[in-house]
């Protein structure tokens, strides 16, 4: 997978790529980070690439000249880095995320359709945001993390990249890491304990000690489903419940009572 982020604010976006399982992750190859200023293509002698809103109103947005070049230069980066002959012919455009409150919700499932593409290019707005033609003429898909309003789209960019990093082959230690955490199958993960066994008078669950590989899967199964039902009943409505499944959430329900 290879990332480019178009950004105001360079160091953020390394500082944070480069640290923990992301940064294992750029030194193996398996992902591979380009950042690039967007300054860089201002058309005036200060760098400068902000400029008042027609209409009037508060704060500043960010021209399309720069922009659009910048865009036009990640694209050229990705084809030249990317691309074999054979895949530059075809001119394949790399998908291009404005990230933006008014983009589609991120979800795992996105995350698992991005990790499907071979590069992604990160447009991140600053200010009021970015004049709309250059998000015409470049913006593939808008997404948002959610109904909230941040200072700028490094942050969303990197949330988004390390969600999908995840999901790439090598990229976690154990690959079942990744098919056995929140959201699978629209279930939130089950509780985790380590050492110790006891810890201010709360023992870890027996069945976790027991060695009985079926019966720690079973009790997983159903700590993720009484989670999933209790704090995001949203989420428990898309869930596919088996026999089993039903009979325990029943027998639940019977103790609640």
């Amino acid at each position: 997978m290879h990332y480019v982020v178009l950004t105001l604010f360079k160091e953020m976006v390394e500082t944070i790529m480069n640290t923990s399982i992301m940064g294992r992750a750029l030194e193996k190859g398996l992902i591979d980070l380009d950042v690039i200023d967007i300054r860089d293509y201002a058309e005036n002698k200060h760098n400068r690439v902000d400029d008042y809103p027609y209409g009037g109103g508060a704060g500043m947005v960010m021209q399309a000249g720069p922009v659009y070049k910048a865009c036009e230069a990640a694209r050229d980066l990705i084809d030249g880095k990317d691309q074999t002959k054979e895949k530059a012919d075809e001119k394949k455009r790399t998908r291009l995320i404005y990230l933006s409150p008014i983009g589609r919700p991120f979800t795992q499932d996105v995350a698992k359709e991005l990790a499907e593409e071979e590069s992604l290019i990160f447009l991140c707005g600053h200010y009021e945001g970015i004049d709309e033609r250059a998000l015409e003429l470049e913006a593939d898909d808008y997404i948002s993390l959610g109904d909230f309003v941040l200072t700028g789209g490094e942050l969303p960019a990197i949330c988004i990249m390390d969600a999908v990093a995840r999901l790439i082959p090598g990229v976690l230690s154990n690959d079942e890491s990744a098919s056995d955490e929140s959201f699978e199958g629209n279930t939130l993960e089950y509780p985790q304990y380590t050492r110790p066994e006891e810890f201010m008078g709360m023992r870890v669950p027996d069945v976790l000690l027991s060695g009985h590989h079926a019966n720690i899967k079973q009790w997983r199964r159903e700590q993720s489903l009484i989670r999933t039902r209790d704090r995001r009943p949203d989420l428990f409505e898309k869930v596919e419940l088996d026999k089993k499944d039903k009979k325990f959430l029943e027998n639940e329900k019977r103790k609640d009572i």
